[in-house]
């Protein structure tokens, strides 16, 4: 991260990642936003006092490492691409930082909310087999056998907390997609998760909307897939994606 990031980041309260354990919010709403990265900083300043911000060995801002799965026909991400419910997503992602690694299965139900089940694993595994395979069988309908690599995601995420309710906030930064051969570098844009157990009031999500910012984005994974394959659909990510341009370049597909 620059400089000025790690300098505003500074002013914040810390929180470690044992404290993080009463907020985890496995179970959850997800608000989401994009904007320029070049705002960043101003929003940090106007969150100082409402946030804390995750700190692992001394640094305030943790680098992700993730590869996503699908069927050789990319049936989630066109579970996601029609806008199904009830739809998944599965993953294993390694936090670069304190070399944790997960296996990961994500459910986003019919009711709008996404509960997140995961798993301790030795490294990242292209063939989802063992104890994974296992645990994606008793987490989804889903089979090993028919999942393959789809997309490698990197970012570098700030973690924060809310000092008086049950709120992350992460903020997702230098975003990098990368599958066969392609990649797609988004450092200008900063993607925005609020995750809350229930609708509270959300200093963050206040913030938003005094900046006139409306709630939405794209799925990582989703970004990953419409910007390193050729042969899939993006007919109802296209208004997504303008919005993207606009906020993020000023300009239009």
């Amino acid at each position: 991260m620059r400089a000025e990031l790690n300098n505003i980041l500074s002013g914040f309260d810390a929180i470690t990642l044992e404290q993080m354990d009463a907020v985890k919010l496995m179970d959850r709403m997800d608000t989401k936003f994009i904007f320029r990265n070049s705002m960043l900083p101003e929003y940090l300043d106007q969150l100082r006092k409402h946030y804390r911000v995750l700190e692992i060995g001394g640094l305030r801002g943790g680098r992700y490492e993730t590869l996503y799965y699908d069927t050789e026909g990319f049936s989630l991400y066109h579970a996601h691409q029609a806008g199904k419910l009830n739809r998944y997503k599965v993953r294993s992602r390694k936090y670069l930082d304190s070399n944790l690694c997960f296996f990961e299965v994500k459910f986003k139900s019919n009711k709008g909310r996404t509960v997140k089940e995961r798993i301790k694993c030795p490294t990242i595994e292209e063939v989802i087999s063992g104890r994974s395979a296992d645990f994606l069988a008793e987490a989804s309908p889903l089979k090993a056998a028919a999942l393959c690599p789809s997309a490698w995601i990197y970012y570098t995420r700030i973690t924060m907390v809310n000092n008086n309710s049950p709120e992350r906030l992460t903020l997702d930064v230098d975003l990098n997609v990368r599958f066969g051969g392609r990649e797609k570098s988004f450092s200008d844009m900063v993607i925005a998760e609020v995750k809350q157990s229930r609708s509270t009031p959300s200093p963050f999500i206040r913030l938003m909307h005094d900046r006139r910012l409306r709630e939405g984005s794209i799925s990582k994974y989703c970004l990953g897939v419409i910007h390193t394959q050729s042969n899939v659909k993006i007919n109802n990510f296209k208004p997504r994606l303008r919005r993207i341009n606009k906020v993020i370049y000023g300009k239009s597909m």
